[in-house]
């Protein structure tokens, strides 16, 4: 594999998202749009106005602020059918601003939009501006055009409650992939996404490094001032290791006090750089527990595909142990690169 910039390949998020934005077109404004474009077409009426409970959503042709539409949104919301063949004959339209006015409406005709529990949520509305009837099979064809925006309405509701439940599930699965004290990746999260990063930099022929870290005298902590202690103090180390890395890159708790840093697209080089940053990160700054001040500190064995073309996850992950290994038994608080046995 050859030596790339760290900056280019690969870009590939791996820090655990807080949320995930999902952007798509309304099928229920589509859905609307439809029946406006029916209604006018059916009836041969001046405009068809769909009306909502929440507000006016209405054809492309027929802007929310203009006279049909406002006119619509006036009314109250039809309980039951309404066909008026002359808005100037009517004893309550013929009142109207804009019956008496422009855009003179003089026909108008509305069908209630309900649920299935029969609670209204809206209506379907035609309008003219000039005097007509409106027989018997044009009343049902207005109806069929009702049960139209019912029907898109329960798939919405049916929809909304299926995309919860969807949302629910991929918040499972993430739980399922995070530490629950650390908030890093778990030990079979991080090990996936190091496969993953393996095969993809092999394919962009690109490095991979790894880092092993681990908290130096961990046991000491936890046997001197309890497990909470113990916890708490894993929970500071895991933030300030996170602090050195880029989203791209992926940090996972691999066991008790150890990590595993994973670093596609990293050089040995450059995971050297990365890991002192983060020895540095974690030494420069004492932690206090009750009256005891600690220095924390931490040992790091670092592998990369540089040194190690050939070697499978495994392979890298056991190299880098040795290295973690040497570190500790050069006096700890240290980074060491794995290297290849002297022939």
């Amino acid at each position: 594999m050859k030596i790339a910039d760290r900056r280019s390949q690969p870009t590939q998020a791996h820090l655990p998202p807080d949320a995930e934005v999902w952007a798509s077109a309304d099928p229920l404004e589509q859905q609307m749009e439809r029946v406006s474009r029916l209604g006018k077409q059916l009836f041969g009426v001046a405009e068809c106005v769909v009306l909502l409970n929440d507000g006016l959503l209405d054809s492309p042709q027929v802007q929310a602020a203009s006279p049909a539409a406002t006119f619509c949104a006036s009314l109250p919301l039809p309980a039951e059918s309404i066909f008026v063949p002359d808005a100037k004959l009517d004893r309550v339209l013929s009142r109207h601003l804009f019956v008496n006015g422009a855009p003179h409406i003089r026909f108008y005709a509305a069908y209630p939009i309900r649920n299935q529990q029969n609670e209204l949520l809206g209506s379907v509305n035609l309008l003219g501006f000039t005097p007509r009837t409106f027989s018997e099979s044009e009343k049902i064809l207005l109806a069929d055009l009702a049960a139209l925006m019912e029907r898109e309405l329960q798939f919405k509701s049916v929809n909304a409650v299926q995309l919860e439940l969807q949302k629910k599930n991929k918040s499972l699965r993430r739980k399922s992939l995070i530490d629950p004290l650390l908030g890093t990746w778990n030990r079979g999260a991080i090990m996936r996404i190091l496969t993953i990063e393996a095969i993809r930099c092999d394919k962009q022929d690109v490095p991979l490094s790894i880092i092993v870290v681990d908290l130096d005298h961990f046991k000491k902590i936890n046997d001197t001032h309890g497990h909470p202690a113990g916890d708490s103090v894993l929970v500071k180390v895991a933030s300030r290791l996170r602090s050195c890395i880029r989203p791209q890159e992926a940090l996972g708790r691999y066991g008790g006090e150890e990590f595993l840093v994973v670093l596609p697209g990293a050089d040995n080089k450059t995971a050297m750089a990365v890991a002192e940053r983060m020895r540095n990160a974690v030494a420069s700054q004492s932690e206090v527990i009750g009256n005891a001040q600690l220095q924390l500190t931490i040992s790091a064995g670092i592998a990369s595909t540089v040194i190690f073309p050939t070697a499978t996850t495994e392979e890298l992950i056991s190299r880098a142990d040795v290295a973690l290994y040497a570190a500790k038994d050069a006096g700890r608080n240290r980074v060491m690169e794995a290297v290849p046995e002297a022939a």
